[in-house]
């Protein structure tokens, strides 16, 4: 299981009881190691909710010790440019523009701009130049919204 996913299963909850939707969360190790949780509710996320988050969350991590070693924690609403990290996402969000970067080069490239189409079989469907590319959700690294300016 990915780091990310066990501290999703863990802090869910948590998120969840204080009325806000865990969006996901990203865990970059090594010497500066963050932990980057990134929540949303109807209406959008305040500064004051981030702090009330990250309260909530840290006496859950001080307790679970799920990450060995310091680390900083930051809670942050997902912003215009919104990640996408679970299939879910791909789905919701059918019809807006995406930029998406793979962890290896698909069609002889990494980094994709198109319309997001939804998703099929494990795939992503995204509208690129014209054409429907179908990207395996395993081999995509980021994805994210592109702002509606």
């Amino acid at each position: 299981m990915r780091r990310e996913t066990a501290l999703e299963a863990l802090l869910e909850p948590a998120v969840s009881r204080l009325g806000y939707e865990l969006v996901g969360v990203e865990y970059h190790g090594g010497r500066r190691a963050v932990l980057r949780l990134y929540i949303d509710r109807e209406g959008g996320v305040s500064v004051e909710d981030c702090q009330r988050v990250s309260r909530q969350v840290s006496g859950l991590l001080d307790v679970e010790d799920p990450i060995p070693g310091p680390y900083t924690l930051e809670v942050s609403s997902p912003g215009l440019d919104r990640p996408l990290f679970r299939e879910a996402d791909f789905q919701r969000f059918a019809g807006r523009e995406v930029r998406i970067r793979t962890d290896v080069p698909l069609e002889g490239r990494r980094n994709f701009r198109g319309v997001l189409r939804g998703l099929r079989g494990g795939e992503v469907l995204v509208e690129v130049d014209g054409a429907e590319l179908a990207l395996p959700v395993e081999r995509i690294e980021q994805a994210r919204l592109v702002p509606e300016l």
